[in-house]
């Protein structure tokens, strides 16, 4: 089956089967002899997958339009561990307004007998039972209507087309304050903003985070400006405080835009987007309202701009409030896990983002990995190896594992916690010892936090609602943190120093130079004015400073990364490894004090 030549060969459907039973059918198990007659649009996708989402999209305007011939069937194939829970099934297609029966194939059975290779992948069967396409990858509805157009008119000539009313039965609505919500913000009030997703609206609550104050949008699946009834989202996400706390930024996912709420008038005007998705080849910066997006998860306010999680290819964006601009920050489009300058990063759906004074956290959610961009713009991973290593394992970072986070929530003491999203569960990751703790689980599909004084409110988006929660004490305590991780001052010499990072890779192993050089150094000061010489990031993990005489004490910040990969020729494709650590050294200047510095940067079987 090839796309240059789709109805040539004439090859029988196989059969629809998958352990997990049928959705939106009212119960009624089908088989592709109840479909005959029908023209069959097979979508294999997976809820975890944003190029799944985009399909999704992308098939409404051909169900709605050809409903009476065409009917689409969902196959859920999972990938993700929780993507075979049928429950989850369950939420992920009312999450996602998905209007068509779904086939839940947690063995991926139908996957198997349909030879798919990639999500999302379409499936077209003719009303003789025939397959007569096969896509993979998006941004193929026009070419599937087309085909559609053509079958129609054949079978409707053979009297082989069928016309009516399709399977689709939609579940009973649920009675609830909120539905899925993605995001959430404290207000300068003390009240919460949520992104109320699947209800394409804002909804802000009181203090106790259950009562309704007042709700922004229209409720309808849309995209129009106004007042809060006339307004209208599209599964909005992620929210940001503006600078002056006058307004929320908001990412409305689908409608592929930013948006921004005055939060005293409640108007809705949008700030970025055109509506429509960017694909390869369109801009990727300019006048803010001329540029399309794709798919913007989360957004958070750092170094002055908007940074925008743009989950859709894989990059962080800005927005610029004074040139009202938009550019690209970081990401190639490429999907994985590569450090390095934003312009060489890779990216894997980048999905929530928190910022602190010198760090933008994030999480990079089909890598399950915990990233930060330093103020540099270069990108660095404090946990997570790949794209398809998950877990939920806690202890030093090089072994920690996630299993897709979708949010991130920057903690007074500077540690981080991270909503890990198909784990049910809230962890954190101290980057002063590098270690990553479980906080609480039992937390259903948890995809973001806030902070509110001591505790930490969770959106629990498949439980519909914020669960507060009391953070551990050396999470708010600061200054007992600050001073049982104390170290005391490294004496050195004024004039050069010579900075040596120390690493071998574990036995077994060997530096993965296969995208360039495979280690890096980023150096910096507390004050700035201690370093004379030798900050910012290179590739080489030795360096000379220059160390500033007229500064009597200091910290020099160091964060070292080396990446390496198994040394087994017989081994296709060996599992690679990011070995990375932050140092905070206090150095007090003393005539005769040492004039090198080493550290060890510990490969994976040292930690």
């Amino acid at each position: 089956m090839t796309d240059s030549a789709p109805r040539r060969a004439r090859v029988r459907a196989p059969e629809l089967i998958g352990k997990g039973g049928w959705l939106n059918t009212g119960d009624t198990q089908y088989t592709l002899a109840d479909l005959r007659g029908r023209i069959v649009v097979l979508d294999f996708w997976t809820f975890c997958c944003i190029n799944c989402l985009h399909v999704l999209d992308e098939l409404r305007e051909l169900e709605e339009k050809h409903r009476d011939t065409v009917v689409v069937i969902g196959v859920h194939s999972p990938k993700f561990v929780h993507e075979a829970e049928h429950q989850a099934v369950v939420d992920a297609v009312e999450r996602y307004g998905v209007q068509h029966p779904v086939l839940d194939d947690p063995e991926l059975a139908t996957w198997k007998q349909y030879a798919v290779r990639a999500w999302p992948t379409l499936v077209v069967i003719d009303p003789e039972g025939y397959v007569v396409a096969q896509h993979a990858g998006e941004g193929h509805a026009h070419a599937i209507e087309r085909l559609v157009e053509e079958l129609e008119a054949e079978h409707a000539a053979k009297g082989t087309l069928r016309r009516g009313d399709g399977p689709y039965v939609p579940p009973e609505p649920e009675p609830t304050v909120l539905r899925f919500p993605g995001k959430a913000l404290l207000l300068p009030g003390g009240t919460f903003l949520v992104s109320d997703t699947t209800r394409h609206q804002l909804v802000e609550l009181a203090e106790d985070a259950e009562t309704v104050v007042r709700r922004i949008g229209s409720g309808m699946r849309a995209f129009a400006d106004g007042g809060p009834e006339e307004a209208s989202f599209s599964e909005p996400q992620g929210l940001a405080l503006s600078e002056d706390g006058t307004a929320v930024i908001v990412a409305d996912t689908v409608n592929h835009a930013l948006r921004r709420l005055d939060l005293a008038t409640g108007e809705v005007t949008t700030l970025a987007g055109t509506g429509r998705q960017w694909w390869q080849g369109s801009p990727t910066s300019g006048p803010a309202r001329e540029v399309d997006l794709s798919s913007p998860w989360d957004v958070a306010v750092f170094g002055g701009r908007v940074w925008i999680a743009m989950a859709g290819v894989h990059q962080l964006w800005t927005y610029d409030p004074a040139a009202r601009t938009v550019a690209v920050a970081a990401g190639t489009t490429n999907e994985g896990l590569v450090d390095g300058p934003g312009a060489e990063a890779w990216f894997a759906q980048p999905s929530g983002l928190a910022a602190t004074a010198d760090r933008l956290w994030l999480a990079d959610s089909e890598t399950s990995a915990l990233r930060w961009v330093d103020p540099d713009g270069h990108v660095h991973t404090a946990v997570g190896t790949g794209l398809f290593d998950f877990g939920h394992r806690d202890g030093a970072a090089g072994q920690a594992l996630f299993q897709h986070p979708l949010g991130v929530t920057a903690l007074p003491d500077g540690s981080v916690a991270v909503a890990d999203t198909y784990n049910h569960a809230l962890r954190r990751y101290d980057p002063a010892t590098g270690e990553v703790s479980t906080l609480a689980t039992d937390l259903r599909e948890p995809s973001g936090a806030v902070l509110a004084g001591e505790d930490i409110v969770v959106v629990e988006s498949a439980r519909h609602r914020l669960t507060r929660l009391r953070l551990p004490e050396e999470a708010v305590r600061v200054e007992a943190v600050a001073h049982r991780t104390r170290r005391a001052a490294t004496e050195v010499a004024p004039g050069r120093l010579r900075l040596d990072v120390i690493f071998q890779a574990p036995a077994g192993q060997k530096l993965d130079t296969r995208y360039g050089p495979s280690t890096r150094l980023l150096v910096s000061s507390t004050p700035p004015e201690l370093l004379l010489g030798g900050e910012g990031a290179d590739t080489d993990l030795s360096r000379e400073l220059e160390l500033n005489p007229a500064v009597a004490e200091g910290v020099l910040h160091v964060s070292a990364m080396a990446a390496s990969c198994d040394d087994d020729p017989a081994n296709e494709y060996p599992a690679c490894h990011v070995h990375q650590q932050d140092w905070g050294v206090p150095v007090r200047l003393t005539e005769g004090g040492t004039d090198r510095l080493p550290l060890v940067l510990a490969g994976m079987d040292e930690q």
